[in-house]
């Protein structure tokens, strides 16, 4: 058994951020991609707890506090505002509550984004810890989403670059978070032999 292992349910927080799907004007896609994933990739129990809010520095930080502070989420997975535009300020926000940054989530989104398209360096997604809870800024759209989490699959089905979710189990546990089971077939969790 891991030392840092802890049963109980987790609590994992989704922010979608977009101005015009938070009005409306179209339908998110965010949050049912993140929703579908987790519900295919996870094995043990969890709880979503889910925000639509627009491209706002304040309100994104102020989500970002309630969902870990009020509803004791220990996992925050944010979608959209990671570009370089003047509305995406998704990392700022994210920076602005963080204890500790992680940059090695954000390395790794890169470089798998980078595989299919040469826009990725452009990208400003951070990974932050708040307390006792991981938060990681994601692309916005379902199928990048997939990818940056479950990583790039050869032609044999094979993963070829991991995806982040592969060290967010083992991260959760080294901060007094849940313990995490994925199924392997999506997205083999990593942890340190004994």
């Amino acid at each position: 058994m891991n030392p840092h292992s802890n049963t109980r349910t987790a609590r994992i927080g989704m922010v979608s951020i977009s101005d015009r799907a938070s009005t409306g004007v179209y339908q998110d896609q965010g949050l049912p991609g993140l929703k579908d994933w987790l519900s295919r990739a996870l094995t043990t129990p969890w709880e979503a707890i889910e925000r639509l809010i627009p491209d706002d520095q304040f309100t994104i930080s102020q989500t970002l506090v309630d969902l870990v502070d009020k509803e004791a989420c220990d996992l925050v997975l944010t979608t959209g505002g990671t570009g370089p535009a003047k509305r995406d300020v998704t990392p700022e926000a994210t920076l602005a509550v963080a204890d500790k940054e992680l940059p090695g989530f954000a390395e790794q989104m890169r470089q798998i984004s980078l595989q299919f398209v040469p826009t990725a360096i452009l990208s400003r997604q951070v990974a932050v810890v708040r307390g006792q809870a991981l938060i990681i800024n994601l692309p916005g759209r379902p199928k990048s989403i997939q990818e940056t989490l479950e990583g790039l699959r050869d032609e044999k089905g094979e993963i070829k670059v991991p995806g982040i979710f592969a060290a967010v189990p083992y991260g959760l546990e080294l901060i007094g978070g849940p313990s995490l089971h994925t199924d392997e077939s999506i997205c083999r969790a990593f942890r340190p032999k004994k």
